[in-house]
């Protein structure tokens, strides 16, 4: 993580994502950041939306600037916690980049139906993979103006 600028907080990146190997290769991905920010994974459903509305053990838990949601999840599925994300008032503004292995049409059209900020199909190539997360970063934590919490 690169330090803070004056008073400015880090990004939070929220990964809900099953497979730990995925987990700690998107970590490894943005290790070397040029902008600050800290991860933060779930890895399974029911925890990605307690955790967005500060629910059972995450009361304490800061608002995501960018969520990154892989859609197979257990205990909910990624397509329920974005359905869920996107109807809620309070969580809707925050922008969902779905990073997933499906390529299913079905998947890509369902996910933008309800109101995905994009859809990205993961590599099981490691050098596409961290080109991909590079990508993420670079646009979603480094152009994009991100709305604040309020």
């Amino acid at each position: 993580m690169v330090s803070v600028e004056s008073g400015e907080r880090p990004k939070i990146i929220f990964l809900v994502e099953d497979n730990k190997a995925d987990i700690r290769l998107i970590q490894e991905a943005l290790k070397d950041s040029s902008v600050s920010h800290q991860v933060v994974a779930v890895r399974n459903g029911m925890d990605a939306i307690a955790y967005l509305r500060r629910e059972g053990e995450y009361t304490e838990a800061l608002r995501p600037d960018l969520i990154l949601l892989d859609l197979n999840l257990p205990k909910k599925d990624g397509r329920e916690v974005l359905a869920e994300i996107k109807a809620d008032p309070d969580l809707k503004r925050i922008p969902v980049v779905v990073l997933t292995t499906s390529r299913n049409e079905e998947d890509i059209h369902h996910s933008y139906e309800l109101h995905v900020n994009c859809y990205i199909t993961k590599s099981r190539n490691l050098n596409e993979l961290f080109k991909i997360v590079k990508g993420i970063e670079d646009f979603w934590l480094a152009t994009v103006t991100l709305p604040s919490e309020s």
